[in-house]
Order: C-alpha cells, then sequence, then structure tokens
C-alpha cells in the first residue's frame, strides 16, 4: 500500500500537472471505485484543479466549487501519467481524468477491487474521511508519547494504527522499527522514555529520508514504481536476506495478508518471534534465538 512517502511523492507530481489546469472529461471503467451517489461525477468536468493534498494515505484533488475527488489507493491502486486522452487498459483500469495537457490514469492490479473514489462537497465532508492520525513530522515528542502510550498494543499495531499516526503502513513500520532498534510487537506501555524518544527520531528520519529518495527515485518525472518493496530498505520484504548492518538474515511473522520483517540480532536481542502458523506447527521444534536457528 503506498504510505506516506510515495502519496507525498504522487501528489507533488499531480500538483505540476494538474493543479490549474480543467477536466474535461471523466471515464470510470469500474463502477466498484466510486462510493458516493452525490455531487454526480459529470459535476467535475469543466472545473479547474485548485489544489492537490495528502491526507493519511489518501489524496484530495480539491476544484472550483467547493468539490474534491478523494482517492484510496489501498493496497494496489496505482497512478499514471499518460498523453492526452490516453487509452484505459482493460484489465487494470479503472478511471482516467482527462485534461488538455494529458491524462491521469487510476489503475489496481489484481482481481480484488479495494482502491475507492470519494466525490465530495466542502471541507467537512473532506474531514470525515480523515481517519485523523497526527502527522508525525508535525507534531512534538510529547503528542507522539501520549499517542503511543494511549492504548496497550505492540508497537507494530499502534505505528500503523490511522487514527493514531498518519500515513505509516506496513513496508514503513517496518524500516522505523529496525532504525530505532526496537521489536514490533513490543508492547507501548513498557516503552521507557529513551525508547520513545528514539522511535521519535526514528519515525521522522525514515519518513524524511525515504521521501527524498523517491523524490530523486523520480527525478521529476511522474512516479511509475511505486511498490511497498524497495531496494536500499534495511528489512521489509528481505526475508533471509542479510541485515544491512549486521549481516544477521532477516526475519519475518506472517498473518493475515500481511507480514511483519524485523532483525533478531538488531531489535529483539538475539529472540526469534513465534510466526503464529510455523510456531505451531512445529511445537517443540521451533528454534527460540537465530544462533538455534
Amino acid at each position: 500500500m503506498p504510505e506516506l512517502p510515495d502519496v507525498t511523492v504522487y501528489v507533488e507530481a499531480l500538483q505540476q500537472r494538474i493543479v490549474g489546469q480543467t477536466l474535461t472529461r471523466v471515464r470510470l471503467a469500474s463502477p466498484f471505485l466510486l462510493r458516493t451517489v452525490e455531487p454526480a461525477m459529470s459535476q467535475l468536468e469543466g472545473k479547474r484543479v485548485v489544489g492537490v493534498r495528502r491526507i493519511g494515505k489518501r489524496i484530495v484533488i480539491a476544484f472550483e466549487g467547493d468539490l474534491f475527488v478523494v482517492i484510496h489507493l489501498m493496497i494496489a491502486g496505482r497512478f499514471r501519467w499518460l498523453p492526452a486522452s490516453g487509452k484505459i487498459p482493460a484489465k487494470v483500469g479503472l478511471a482516467a481524468f482527462d485534461f488538455s495537457n494529458g491524462t491521469l490514469l487510476l489503475t489496481e492490479a489484481g482481481s480484488k477491487r479495494r482502491a475507492s473514489l470519494h466525490i465530495v462537497g466542502g471541507e467537512d465532508a473532506v474531514r470525515a474521511l480523515d481517519p485523523g492520525g497526527v502527522e508525525v513530522l508535525e507534531t512534538d515528542l510529547e503528542t507522539f508519547r501520549k499517542l503511543l502510550t494511549r492504548e496497550r498494543h505492540t508497537l507494530k499495531r499502534t505505528l500503523t494504527d490511522p487514527h493514531l499516526f498518519s500515513g505509516i503502513g506496513n513496508a514503513y513500520s517496518d524500516e522505523i522499527l529496525h532504525r530505532a532498534r526496537l521489536s514490533p510487537v513490543q508492547m507501548t506501555s513498557s516503552l521507557s522514555d529513551e525508547e520513545v524518544a528514539r522511535l521519535f527520531a526514528a519515525t521522522r528520519s525514515t519518513l524524511i529520508d525515504w521521501t527524498q529518495r523517491l523524490r530523486d527515485e523520480a527525478g521529476g518525472e511522474f512516479p511509475e514504481k511505486v511498490t511497498a518493496f524497495r531496494e536500499g530498505m534495511a528489512v521489509h520484504g528481505r526475508y533471509n536476506k542479510p541485515c544491512p548492518d549486521c549481516g544477521t538474515p532477516v526475519q519475518r511473522i506472517v498473518y493475515a495478508e500481511n507480514e511483519t520483517n524485523y532483525c533478531a540480532r538488531c531489535q529483539t536481542g538475539g529472540r526469534l518471534l513465534a510466526d503464529r502458523a510455523l510456531s505451531r506447527l512445529l511445537h517443540g521444534d521451533w528454534p527460540k534465538s537465530i544462533d538455534e536457528l
């Protein structure tokens, strides 16, 4: 799922291309994408784009007349920038927004249609779609501490809760926790003041560093390689590959459709975390430490 760094770079690319442009036509290829009835999609046509911004992992395109398009890409949704009136691909195409200078194409890989598009009128309606998490890059340590320790959950769950922190998901939470040298399953109630400060610094630096990396990678072009698995990540998507800091094979916990990647040497004092499926299968044969593994 595109997270804060990816969505930020998308927003910057859209600002350069569509702000000030008039939407000439909207083409909807998948009826499952549109989640609202009023205002009608046709009301956007002929309107000028006055701004593009991010709320959480959503992208908000503001049109004159106090109309807004709010897009959540979910896991597999992506944007492409095509020449004007570009064709919508048959299998992955969801919608196209035609401007005189080009076409913004929305796609989604796979058979599950999870991406969403809301058309709303007024800022209050936009705010209603905001989960409410704070922007870590715009807050202070004390606010971060209060939110982090509000309830007793694992660090991984808390960092990825959109009602607490804005724009952090599965991929960058792995990178943040590795940089902070903290276990993904450590409970928020057990953190020392030093660990909270370390996590705050790691969260900010990880998001800032990766946003700049993605800007540099795009090089002023429209970002085409938006993925949760990137070369240069320390642990996310790197199961069994060496940790860049200590060389220990990266481990994982698999649950549902997500997995958590971590370095046992750097983050858990050498202890292997129990994978729900494998540890139950192996019972007493499940290794307890990275050295035993």
